[in-house]
């Protein structure tokens, strides 16, 4: 077994307000104002589900803390609030709790969001107790600690995964283990009805009887396509449904929603969220298909919002969503310098490595704003975001981008330690520590929109229809009318797009630099040649730092995005556009050069051909060719799996996003509340959301 010192809570980290109050205010009329407010709601009352997608004592783990948090009395200040733990503890088991129930919350569960690894207490099952038994003094909290302490510390299923190889998936419940391929079977079965599996999880009732349970408000199971006498499959194996899972958080999902819909600004808006409705009353997700048409032809809202089973990263067969819910103002002083790119997609698009068969045969310009987030009720949050993930809507409808500007600029007021960035030579600290927001907001804005925006999926689209000329391409598979990309590519679909939308990214900075960092508002040559820089070495210090989330005892990596980044970092080393150097036997003193003479020569065609590789094995559908590259391009050899301990020697916590909450007066006016800076603001945000 890994050392637990190898899961413990992280220690000192960065806890940041996610601050959005003054975007907010500015909304143009209170109609926008309560919308927002009741879209929030709407998203926060999503977590539970969340909870319980991630680990079996997740929901317990949070009611244990809000619990605390409430039998302390809601004290005024966080001086005031240590005071009253350290009548039963020492001040640094205070810290050590105050610091898990932060990052328990920062993460939405037990398990990071960013590497699905286990963190644990390191404060003690002993103290621990002691603060539940004889700091609150309360049964029903004993009760709830008694009954996840063993679960709360153990470390014997340390990630995210299939559960047949040791790993936790609550995507999967029932007291048989399910195997990867009856999960297979089962996501055939409703593939084959056409039936959608994103709000869905799956039991294992026996070997040859599975539930699927539908989330939804209404148990009545009255939704068009699914059989109310469930599907004969494999065999002679027999699914059932089950609808109503999460349904008293999803009553009030809908309920939140209805009252929104009055405040809408337009008629597009009010069917998206009828939509919205009918999908989380009923558990169709065919509506909620329908409602991300409408989402896209929205355009430029005072408010955004996305709402759903969104992402399908942590569940290992790669097809069913996690609980998320987007609401934010539009920063228009960003969005304008976004505005410029989407306008030069058209001339950007022809400079990527491969060619028109393989490209949308019209571009259709999406909607790219930069957003300041009031909410974001999920397990992290990014820092740009593509949607929707259908892939007919995105084909045929479109799709927005979206740059998430605060998440981007977030940073503590007040650090609790000077930075040092690791793997990098003292000498380019200060540079790097001045551009690096600058080249991530151009490496998320081309990733956003021309890395997941573009490519084709060559397609039958009905029987002896096709929407690309096959007689004359030359191309020997295609997809399915009923294929899409996630069921053909599976678990690795996630992390080979990153991947792909990443190098689009990183290559157009290399090759059309320009074209591209003068839309940003990059002009200089100096420091479009700082910009570039910058923008390689964070790639290649990501891949280098992305061996965290790789575990070498099943080979599994926990994060898709960390292992595309590995992928580049990997492809440039081996080309020569990086090295790694360090004198000291334990790599102590390891770091990431450039040759910056290679950037604009060899990265660009060791780049542009991984990409084009990538590209087209997803356009044709060439599952067995492309897994195979990739996970061989991704594979952690003897020669970089030794720098690892001094990664995690080395690591820093990630940062803490604290959100505002809002609340709405007798008079109908709403107010915004902020949180201190600190692990007890991030406690008293989750408190007073109340879900």
């Amino acid at each position: 077994m890994t050392s637990i010192n190898t899961f413990v809570a992280d220690s000192e980290a960065p806890v940041v307000l996610l601050t959005a109050k003054k975007h907010f205010e500015e909304l143009p009329s209170l109609n926008a104002k309560l919308y927002a407010h009741y879209l929030s709601r709407a998203s926060h009352h999503g977590t539970r589900a969340l909870l319980r997608s991630i680990s079996n004592e997740s929901e317990a783990i949070y009611d244990l803390i809000l619990g605390i948090h409430e039998k302390l009395g809601e004290p005024k200040s966080v001086e005031e609030y240590q005071l009253k733990l350290k009548e039963v503890l020492d001040s640094q088991a205070v810290t050590e709790y105050l610091e898990y129930a932060s990052q328990f919350l920062s993460n939405l569960g037990n398990y990071k969001s960013f590497g699905d690894k286990k963190f644990v207490p390191r404060i003690t099952p002993e103290k621990f107790g002691k603060l539940v038994q004889e700091g609150v003094k309360d049964s029903g909290l004993t009760k709830t600690y008694e009954s996840v302490k063993e679960a709360l510390y153990d470390t014997s299923k340390g990630l995210l995964g299939w559960p047949e190889n040791g790993h936790v998936s609550s995507y999967y419940l029932g007291a048989q283990p399910i195997t990867k391929a009856e999960v297979e079977e089962v996501n055939e079965a409703l593939a084959s009805r056409n039936i959608m599996p994103e709000n869905t999880r799956v039991e294992k009732v026996s070997d040859s009887e599975f539930v699927v349970h539908v989330a939804s408000a209404l148990t009545d199971g009255n939704v068009e396509g699914y059989d109310r006498n469930g599907i004969s499959f494999a065999g002679g194996k027999h699914l059932s449904f089950k609808f109503g899972d999460h349904s008293a958080e999803f009553k009030k999902i809908v309920e939140n929603l209805k009252e929104a819909k009055k405040y809408v600004a337009n008629d597009t808006e009010d069917r998206m969220l009828q939509y919205y409705i009918d999908s989380f009353e009923t558990g169709s997700m065919q509506a909620h298909k329908k409602s991300q048409i409408e989402w896209v032809k929205d355009l430029k809202p005072d408010v955004e919002s996305n709402i759903g089973f969104i992402e399908t990263y942590r569940d290992p067969s790669g097809v069913r969503g996690e609980w998320e819910g987007l609401v934010a103002m539009v920063n228009k002083d960003r969005t304008a310098k976004f505005s410029v790119l989407v306008n030069s997609a058209e001339k950007l698009i022809p400079l990527l490595p491969w060619d028109k068969l393989y490209e949308k045969d019209t571009f259709s310009a999406p909607d790219f704003t930069s957003l300041e987030v009031f909410t974001f009720a999920g397990s992290g949050v990014p820092a740009g975001i593509n949607i929707p993930n259908y892939d007919d809507v995105r084909l045929n409808i479109g799709f927005k981008n979206v740059s998430l500007g605060n998440v981007l600029s977030a940073n503590p007021k007040n650090p609790k330690k000077a930075e040092v960035v690791t793997f990098i030579d003292a000498a380019l600290q200060e540079k790097f520590i001045k551009w690096r927001e600058e080249a991530f907001e151009v490496q998320v804005g081309l990733h956003e929109l021309l890395g997941h925006g573009t490519g084709k999926l060559l397609q039958e689209t009905s029987p002896g229809h096709f929407n690309f000329d096959k007689e004359n391409s030359g191309v020997s598979s295609w997809y399915k009318s009923t294929d899409t990309w996630g069921s053909l590519f599976g678990s690795v679909s996630g992390s080979f797009e990153e991947c792909r939308a990443e190098l689009v990214a990183l290559y157009l900075i290399l090759k059309a630099p320009l074209q591209v960092l003068p839309i940003f508002g990059v002009t200089s040559e100096e420091d479009q040649k700082d910009v570039i820089l910058i923008a390689t070495l964070s790639m290649c210090r990501a891949g280098l730092v992305g061996l965290e989330f790789w575990d070498p005892a099943s080979e599994k990596w926990g994060q898709p995005h960390m292992q595309a980044r590995f992928g580049i970092f990997k492809s440039l080393h081996q080309s020569g556009v990086c090295r790694l150097e360090h004198t000291e036997p334990d790599f102590s003193d390891l770091k990431v050069v450039l040759d910056e003479s290679k950037l604009h020569t060899t990265a660009v065609d060791a780049l542009g051909d991984f990409l084009s590789r990538l590209h087209v094995f997803k356009s044709t559908a060439n599952v067995e060719e492309g897994v195979r590259f990739y996970n061989t391009i991704t594979k952690v050899t003897d020669d970089y799996a030794k720098f690892r301990d001094t990664i995690l020697s080395k690591k820093l916590p990630r940062k803490q996003l604290i959100q505002a909450n809002s609340s709405v007066s007798s008079d109908n006016t709403v107010q915004v509340m902020e949180y201190e800076e600190s692990e007890v603001g991030m406690i008293q945000s989750f408190y007073d959301r109340q879900v």
